[in-house]
């Protein structure tokens, strides 16, 4: 195998650190709340799903009482005003206030919006969001259980190459894998690959379990992590800096000269590709959130479409929309993954190589 679970464990700890931090500063949600159509207001529902959450739903259902559902409450960490809050999201059961040295910490719906957020109360101030929120979110929890995932799989592989070199099995299925995206390294990088193959594997592996997990429709999967906006720019932001920090003297030439062409043409070329060094990792963090987040959203939509229209008939046609969406998402689960670490790797050799 060309990877080791030491590499696996380390790169996959910096993710934690950085994206945990991250995806629980969710930005507030842009759709507002729409009309409830007998009841049941599906934007809320779409929403919830593709949103993260301070809480982790495994089952609702609408009871005598309105909406009840079982769920896991999740760690709630906030810092405002000097000081922080510890606690666990059901004590802001149906919204509660929670008053704590003085402030008062409660879950609301900002502006009408359809997501909950943390929010703060203090005697000078309307409420506003906590200073820093640093809460273990359902996005947060389910990168953990991911990570798990990962770690179960490579150290059981590892553990079968310790008896025989020869794969079988669930283990020759990932080696040829492993080797494809090893492919993908020397392709685009070069005699230089061996350095960020580790690094290749684990963008691959990370982003397409995250995929199959949002795509499992009951707990402990279900989640949105890969359409997180905070998770995909930390992937993002992790490629650039090993692009830059890694790239030779022939790059930077490149970028701030512009070698071979006429003095004149310097002044529109050169603040080109200062720009396009950071255009390349919106593009990645833009194109994983998009794809993943419309594929959601998209058979939410189509499901939705039974409750809607409130005809069985409809039923039939949406139900067979949906199947033929979620095989396609399946399939563009490795893609998006295969797509981000081919780009990865391209931009990572194009500045690591030396000048051709």
């Amino acid at each position: 195998m060309y990877i080791r679970a030491k590499h696996i464990i380390l790169l996959l700890l910096a993710f934690l650190a950085n994206v945990s931090i991250a995806s629980a500063q969710e930005p507030e949600a842009k759709a507002e709340a729409a009309h409830e159509e007998e009841g049941l207001d599906m934007t809320h529902l779409i929403f919830h799903h593709v949103l993260d959450s301070y809480q982790w739903d495994i089952v609702g259902w609408e009871g005598e009482n309105g909406e009840e559902k079982i769920s896991i409450p999740l760690p709630v960490i906030a810092y405002h005003d000097g000081k922080f809050l510890c606690t666990l999201s059901s004590a802001f059961k149906d919204g509660a206030k929670v008053s704590q040295d003085g402030l008062v910490w409660y879950m609301g719906v900002p502006e009408g919006r359809v997501v909950e957020k943390l929010l703060v109360d203090t005697p000078s101030e309307k409420a506003v969001r906590p200073s820093l929120d640093i809460s273990i979110t359902r996005n947060v929890a389910s990168m953990w259980f991911s990570v798990v995932v990962i770690l179960l799989i490579f150290v059981g592989a590892a553990k079968a190459y310790k008896k025989t070199l020869v794969p079988h099995g669930a283990v020759n299925a990932l080696e040829t894998v492993v080797l494809f995206v090893k492919d993908i390294a020397d392709e685009q990088i070069g005699e230089k690959s061996a350095k960020y193959v580790p690094y290749m594997l684990t963008l691959f592996f990370f982003i397409w379990i995250n995929n199959i997990i949002g795509l499992i429709p009951f707990f402990p999967f279900s989640t949105n992590l890969s359409g997180n906006i905070a998770f995909t720019a930390t992937l993002a932001v992790g490629t650039f800096i090993l692009t830059n920090f890694n790239a030779t003297k022939h790059y930077w030439i490149h970028n701030f000269t512009v070698p071979g062409v006429p003095f004149v043409m310097k002044f529109i070329l050169v603040p080109i590709e200062i720009v396009t060094m950071f255009i390349r990792p919106f593009t990645l963090l833009v194109r994983l959130f998009a794809n993943v987040t419309g594929g959601h959203i998209i058979i939410l939509s189509l499901i939705s479409m039974i409750f809607i229209i409130g005809s069985i008939a409809m039923s039939v046609p949406s139900i067979l929309l949906t199947l033929i969406i979620f095989v396609l998402e399946i399939i563009f689960g490795a893609l998006q993954a295969y797509i981000f670490t081919l780009l990865s790797a391209l931009y990572i050799g194009l500045a690591v190589n030396d000048e051709h």
